[in-house]
């Protein structure tokens, strides 16, 4: 079994592809990696949404694990990764090729990748730049363009002001960043501790970065016009009460080939917590029809 690696790919010697604990020569710092589940099981990539980290696959993570090997990452300025004090280093295309080298480097051929909201732009991404690498997507709760957004006014406002931005961050407790994540869930559930700790971890340039970082490029593109030329088996669950996102806005990605759409009723815009069991089933299904079979 492979279980909680902690696998650091930045500044510092190279590996052999594969080692247990390799190390890229990156441009932004420490990357945080955890495996579980079995080293010979089909690849299963687990990409979090913005503010967040690996952790909030935590649920999920010992349904999916019993059949699959299955890798989370805390991209750069989330979680225990590194964030750069520039604020610099967290555009899309720039998360995707680090997501690539660190697969690589943990000696991956193929995946089939899931990405959370802002976690479906990077994966995405990482289907453009390495279609070999990327077997089939899953996206929950990925708005498809900047349109379907839901402002969450006045916090991303103020947020987004320089001076105001930084001294309302600098002032945030626990209490308010649970106020704040509450509105991604529909259900009476307590916001676990981990990503209260996550977005208290989060610098100020890393929030703002990723954020704008998010943001242009959905602006540049559309998620759905992206992924109706790549080929790739595409699976969209969203929660038909979404609170960040349009839920209406899933029918968008019906222009992508062969695409299945999964609304799940009455969930908000994390499934993961709300709706685990029902989430992770559908996530097997997926990966159970597009699995390729051994030694092909």
């Amino acid at each position: 079994m492979v279980k909680n690696l902690r696998t650091l790919l930045g500044p510092g010697p190279k590996d052999a592809p594969g080692a247990g604990n390799p190390t890229l020569c990156g441009d932004g710092g420490e990357i945080h990696v955890v495996q579980d589940g079995p080293a010979d099981a089909p690849a299963l990539f687990l990409i979090h949404g913005f503010a967040a980290s690996g952790r909030s696959w935590d649920l999920l993570v010992p349904m999916l694990a019993r059949s699959h090997r299955v890798i989370r990452i805390d991209l750069l300025g989330h979680g225990r990764s590194a964030k750069p004090a520039g604020g610099v280093g967290y555009r899309i295309a720039e998360q995707a090729r680090r997501v690539g080298e660190a697969l690589d480097r943990l000696g991956v051929r193929h995946a089939i990748v899931v990405g959370h909201s802002t976690g479906g732009s990077v994966a995405t991404a990482l289907t453009e730049r390495r279609p070999d690498l990327v077997t089939a997507l899953a996206l929950i709760n990925s708005g498809p363009c900047l349109d379907a957004y839901i402002p969450q006014w006045p916090v991303d406002r103020l947020l987004s002001l320089p001076v105001i931005g930084q001294l309302l961050w600098g002032l945030r407790t626990d209490s308010m960043i649970r106020r704040a994540a509450a509105t991604a869930v529909t259900h009476d559930i307590e916001i676990p501790q981990a990503i209260v700790d996550d977005v208290r971890g989060m610098t100020y340039r890393a929030f703002t970065g990723a954020s704008r970082a998010a943001r242009g490029y959905l602006r540049q593109r559309p998620l759905p016009d992206r992924l109706a030329t790549l080929g790739k088996p595409l699976l969209v669950i969203f929660g038909g009460q979404d609170r960040r996102w349009r839920s209406s806005s899933a029918a968008d990605y019906r222009i992508v080939p062969g695409a299945t759409i999964e609304m799940l009723p009455g969930v908000g815009h994390s499934p993961l917590l709300e709706e685990p069991s029902r989430t992770a089933g559908l996530l097997l299904a997926f990966t159970a029809a597009h699995t390729p079979p051994p030694g092909s």
